[in-house]
């Protein structure tokens, strides 16, 4: 694409997973910010401040329209990722007064959800349970008890596969007098589609995997914000600041989103992930068939391989898959060597799912390919090449 001329034609960058490539308007936008009005938002009354204002109030509202979520009900806190998100909720939400009994998580998580279901279940003394996911990517409902607080990913980093009953989990967990957290991190840039008329009570991202800069977000229900005691305070926050006492400036509510906002924030970065927001939204038919093809080709060619154990059961941008060390005589990790030697960029390990991968499956280190509108055709010649002898 015109967009990623920077990328070298010798260099496959198939890492989309942990984080994607950020096109050329993202870049010239945060270029902007620094060349241009690079300047403390929300404290400042000079020209600067006012169009970083601007600039970072519409990345807002360009989230929440992103995923069709209405103002009136949600608001939109930045963060440092997904997992900086996640911790801030459940450090700080108050069990007692949500009436939350368990804590249920599934076994494909990424260790953001994972990790942090633990830390809130023991912090808290209340039950945790860990449910399987099926192949497919659903949870099943029925095993969801009443009262419980509910966190796990909507679309998943080892193989792709969605959540795709992600209306009944809400609608039960709702029903059974719970909340849901999601971790999005892995559908904003290519399966948005999903989080579609569903309302969960949170949605937390990372704008570095959709192809914006580093930098995270929670799109959050206004009723549920109400839950969390705000413990984690800086600039920014309040309003009013006696020797023991203090006025959060979530009080006020044109600025709910301070409550999850301490400190100077990365105005460049979520005036970067407006820009990506843009991108993403002008992108055509075209390109969207592109990395459907590139993706679809890729799953043909490591199902095919003998000597390849594929994860997935169908296509997805992101692939993952393992060789027998025994029968290769090396693992992923040193494939995964190879690949780059042969200027291919992909993840080798267990992609921060070690309870899934390792524990319950038992798998080896895996490789993993994750695919992007950057993709392009030849990208997969690279690599069928690289892998003929499997």
């Amino acid at each position: 694409m015109k967009d990623f001329k920077y990328l070298d034609k010798n260099s496959v960058y198939a890492d989309c997973a942990c984080q994607s490539l950020r096109p050329q308007p993202v870049i010239d936008a945060v270029n902007e910010y620094y060349t241009k009005h690079n300047s403390c938002g929300e404290r400042v009354k000079y020209d600067w401040g006012v169009i970083t204002d601007e600039k970072v109030e519409a990345t807002r509202a360009k989230a929440l329209k992103y995923v069709k979520k209405s103002p009136r009900r949600y608001f939109v806190s930045f963060t440092l990722n997904t997992t900086y998100g996640l911790n801030l909720l459940l450090s700080q939400i108050n069990i007692k007064s949500a009436g939350i009994k368990t804590v249920v998580t599934s076994d494909i998580e990424h260790n953001s959800p994972f990790l942090s279901t633990i830390s809130c279940a023991k912090k808290n003394k209340i039950k945790r349970i860990v449910l399987t996911r099926e192949d497919d990517g659903s949870l099943p409902v029925d095993k969801i008890p009443e009262h419980s607080l509910v966190v796990v990913n909507c679309a998943s980093n080892i193989d792709g596969r969605l959540l795709v009953n992600i209306k009944d989990v809400v609608k039960k967990v709702h029903k059974s007098h719970g909340y849901i957290i999601i971790d999005g991190a892995q559908a904003m840039a290519h399966s948005k589609e999903i989080l579609y008329g569903v309302e969960p009570d949170a949605i937390c991202f990372s704008a570095h995997k959709m192809y914006a800069p580093s930098l995270g977000g929670i799109i959050i229900k206004k009723d549920f914000a109400k839950l969390i005691d705000t413990n984690f305070i800086g600039g920014g926050m309040v309003d009013d600041v006696d020797k023991e006492t203090y006025l959060l400036s979530k009080d006020n509510k044109e600025h709910l989103y301070t409550q999850f906002e301490a400190g100077l924030q990365a105005w460049g970065e979520i005036i970067g992930l407006g820009a990506a927001i843009d991108w993403l939204n002008s992108l055509t038919k075209e390109d969207h068939q592109r990395l459907k093809d590139c993706t679809e080709r890729l799953f043909d060619i490591l199902e095919s391989k003998s000597k390849i154990h594929l994860i997935n059961k169908e296509p997805a941008t992101t692939m993952s898959f393992y060789i027998d060390k025994k029968e290769m005589g090396y693992d992923s990790h040193v494939l995964g060597a190879a690949l780059a030697d042969a200027g291919i960029m992909a993840r080798t390990g267990y992609f921060c799912v070690h309870y899934y991968l390792d524990h319950i499956k038992h798998y080896p280190p895996l490789v993993r390919f994750s695919l992007g509108y950057h993709t392009r055709p030849g990208d997969i010649d690279r690599i069928e090449e690289a892998l003929k002898n499997f």
